[in-house]
């Protein structure tokens, strides 16, 4: 599992992850001759280094703090260039991005684990639940667009202090 939360599967803290997911943007950008720019740059690593989601007006919030006016469509522009290319992503449940340090294939069927106590949001894959989805899609004749699984609980880490 890929720890939103933390940034990491072994739980080792989200803002560690920030130069790395921004190396793999810088690297990602170059192979593919996009554009890096600063806006983008800036709302990856404004992300990255948060330990819950953020809506595009919060990180427009916070961007405009340093000292430039940045408008909340600037942003959502630049997130959903960062979004294409695998770089956050959108839990609609709670319309607000994550950063994503992972490499994993653009075609990945995700499933993310949103803790309804802390905030924590974990990435992960489900192959078993992806299969018996693409049975059903198949057999209701269901061609879809996009699928996002979002999955409300609690999280090892919550139930345990609720435990104790």
């Amino acid at each position: 599992m890929h720890d939103h939360a933390t940034g990491s599967s072994d739980g080792a803290g989200h803002g560690a992850c920030g130069a790395n997911v921004v190396a793999r943007a810088e690297r990602l950008c170059r192979d593919r001759d996009l554009q890096f720019t600063r806006l983008r740059r800036d709302v990856l690593e404004t992300v990255a280094a948060q330990t819950r989601p953020m809506g595009a007006y919060d990180i427009a919030e916070r961007l405009s703090a340093q000292g430039r006016r940045v408008a909340a469509v600037s942003v959502y522009r630049a997130l959903d260039f960062l979004g294409e290319h695998g770089l956050v992503h959108r839990i609609a449940s709670r319309n607000a991005f994550v950063s994503c340090g992972h490499e994993h294939g653009e075609s990945a069927k995700l499933v993310f684990l949103i803790c309804r106590t802390c905030g924590a949001i974990d990435e992960t894959t489900a192959p078993a639940v992806e299969t018996a989805l693409d049975r059903t899609l198949v057999q209701a004749g269901f061609k879809p667009f996009g699928r996002i699984l979002e999955v409300e609980g609690e999280c090892g880490a919550c139930q345990e202090r609720t435990a104790a």
